[in-house]
């Protein structure tokens, strides 16, 4: 991620989280429970919302990002470590956490399928997924409009593609979707889903991981 849009993340989204986001994320993250794995934890806007957990892994890409949550993870009602890492491959042994959790994550993943699957191998079986993303408009001719906006607003911020299909990217990994709820003229969803038990879906190889809960 790019060093501006890292360090000006937190002004860039002031607005939207007092007209309402951060409710939605707590509102999303009372789901939570045991050990959580947040992929893409940006600047730790998540971190004072966790309270029926045991422990947050917050995992990052960013350095900026990870340095400036910091704060937020010291202050935290529950114990956060921050990481570095990749969702498409993450450092972590198969079904080591109860829950996983992403908050507008998907739509800069270059291959977010690939980091479902990868989230369906750490989580343990019948463990809870979590998402709150914005996604590609059903309406059609709104579609259109964010399919020919996507090029130049990945430019402007990162890689963000606004024209995802995410319910669909969800299915397609394997995951049980249990419950959605949208917003803002259903540009926005949350997701609680299910991480199926194992031997069922589409989840990725076994693989052992630095981290053990």
């Amino acid at each position: 991620m790019g060093t501006f849009f890292a360090r000006h993340y937190d002004a860039l989204m002031g607005w939207l989280e007092k007209r309402g986001f951060t409710r939605i994320r707590a509102n999303l993250l009372r789901e939570a429970s045991g050990t959580v794995l947040e992929i893409g934890s940006g600047t730790g806007l998540n971190f004072p919302l966790y309270h029926g957990c045991d422990k947050v892994v917050a995992l990052e890409p960013s350095e900026v990002m990870r340095r400036t949550s910091m704060k937020r993870a010291l202050l935290a009602p529950v114990p956060v470590e921050p990481v570095g890492g990749d969702a498409q491959n993450l450092p972590f042994a198969n079904a080591s956490f109860d829950t996983v959790v992403g908050t507008l994550v998907l739509c800069t993943i270059p291959d977010p399928l690939r980091a479902l699957r990868e989230i369906r191998r750490v989580c343990k079986p019948g463990g809870t997924v979590l998402f709150f993303e914005h996604v590609r408009l059903e309406h059609a001719a709104l579609g259109r409009l964010q399919d020919w906006l996507t090029p130049a607003w990945k430019r402007l911020c990162d890689g963000c593609c606004l024209n995802r299909s995410t319910l669909d990217t969800l299915q397609q990994a394997g995951l049980e979707i249990k419950r959605t709820e949208r917003y803002y003229g259903d540009i926005f969803v949350t997701v609680v889903a299910r991480n199926p038990e194992a031997g069922s879906g589409d989840a990725s190889a076994s693989r052992t991981g630095a981290f053990e809960s």
